[in-house]
């Protein structure tokens, strides 16, 4: 089993380039022929309007396609829809759509910066000013360019988040960090019931990783743990605050979720993220954090696939996160054009910021997770061979004798979210990172 992960396409004015070829990274993800892609947020930048003609700082000039419904904000259920289809001009990306199966969640910008349920918006160029309102017809249009079946109906209608399972050695959990939270705030509640999560998903989310028997249990969340993303000078985005001390606000929702994992026995669990436009290999541990009663466990956080890059943000040492890998941009709204992967570096210590995208991790079967080489990950059973010779007898992009629906090549964009359901007779897997994710143009 092989997939890949990012988030953060079309977003800080960074849309299709004919120049440089478009969405370059889609082709090199379609030449790995992974089994999915896992799309983790940011999906599109409805709150971003997409210029012809964007300055660079070497004094050239970015040009991108444009269209009517990328001129301005999202705010109806036409312009949403518009910010789809405009992705969906570049052929790389429909190519890659017509191979690989998506497994796609939203984060803030499918909706626009920021957002939380309840929001009243300020912003000028806004005549809607009901977040909930944009969020709903965002929540549609989403639903029509990504088969999420909680989306269309049923008695979870309008549920983003799920599981996937693929066979005995994988099941991925979907999460949805943002229609459930509570507003965006300095974080230092010593109690808060609702969390980042809302209180169904939580118990959600505890019942099916106790349930499952996956040898890799994937927690793909659309926003990091232990980074401190700041919403202006006083509140905060995600779970992080800064405080290292014990759990306040919304840490106080993911501690609770650490511990069941720990008393459960569960394991084989790991985090996978996008959001922040750098990628990292952050390792979780007791003996570093404030807060000891879990597990060690691994996040890794990846991205942007087409958007600004920016530098690494700091830490907070309530769960006791270290840095081992770390790649981002060295300034701030860093464009595809500009290629910082040489400054990329191992850590062994907490940053306090600082360096380039793109970052490697292997973990063998049944072990931790172990830092390696640069990229954007994939996992595979043992069994199956190396990349680009997985198995003989290929055919039309898919090993000859795999069960679940016609070869990739020939299957339609959008139609099913996951495609199949592999049944591998390997007992353990192995994780990699893909290099080629490291070119975000």
């Amino acid at each position: 089993m092989r997939f890949l992960w990012s988030g953060d396409l079309a977003g800080q004015g960074w849309g299709i380039n004919p120049e440089i070829g478009g969405y370059r990274v889609f082709e090199e993800m379609r030449l790995r022929d992974p089994d999915f892609f896992l799309f983790s947020g940011d999906t599109i930048y409805a709150d971003g309007p997409i210029q012809a003609a964007v300055p660079l700082r070497d004094g050239t000039v970015w040009h991108n396609i444009t269209t009517e419904e990328k001129a301005k904000v999202a705010e109806t259920l036409t312009e949403f829809r518009g910010n789809f289809r405009y992705n969906l001009l570049d052929r790389n990306l429909r190519d890659f759509n017509a191979q690989v199966p998506v497994l796609a969640q939203w984060d803030d910008h499918e909706v626009r910066n920021n957002w939380y349920p309840g929001q009243v918006i300020d912003d000028p160029r806004y005549t809607v000013k009901d977040a909930d309102t944009l969020a709903a017809r965002a929540r549609q249009a989403f639903g029509e360019y990504f088969p999420v079946t909680d989306l269309r109906g049923g008695r979870t209608e309008g549920r983003m988040y799920r599981v996937m399972r693929h066979g005995p050695l994988l099941d991925v959990f979907v999460l949805d960090m943002r229609t459930y939270r509570d507003p965006n705030s300095p974080g230092r509640q010593t109690d808060d019931p609702v969390g980042i999560l809302g209180t169904e998903q939580l118990g959600w989310l505890k019942r099916e990783l106790s349930r499952s028997r996956a040898t890799w249990k994937v927690i793909a969340a659309d926003m990091p743990l232990g980074i401190v993303v700041p919403d202006g000078a006083a509140n905060f985005e995600a779970v992080a605050q800064g405080d290292p001390g014990a759990p306040l606000g919304r840490e106080l929702q993911i501690a609770e979720l650490l511990r069941h994992i720990k008393h459960q026995r569960i394991t084989g669990t790991l985090w996978l993220t996008a959001d922040v436009h750098y990628t990292a290999a952050n390792h979780y541990a007791p003996e570093r954090a404030a807060f000891t009663d879990f597990a060690p466990f691994w996040e890794f956080v990846s991205g942007p696939i087409g958007a600004g890059g920016f530098p690494a943000g700091r830490l907070d040492a309530t769960f006791g996160p270290e840095t081992a890998y770390v790649q981002s941009a060295p300034v701030a709204n860093m464009s595809p054009a500009e290629n910082p992967r040489t400054t990329a570096r191992w850590r062994s210590t907490r940053p306090a910021g600082t360096s380039p995208y793109g970052c490697a991790v292997r973990a063998a079967a049944c072990s931790s997770p172990r830092p390696c080489g640069p990229g954007g990950w994939a996992s595979r059973p043992k069994s199956a061979g190396r990349p680009g010779s997985r198995a003989a007898g290929r055919q039309g992009g898919r090993a000859a004798g795999r069960q679940g629906g016609p070869p990739r090549a020939h299957r339609p964009a959008g139609v099913r979210e996951y495609g199949h359901r592999p049944e591998s007779r390997a007992k353990s897997t192995r994780w990699t990172l893909n290099p080629a994710v490291t070119d975000r143009s």
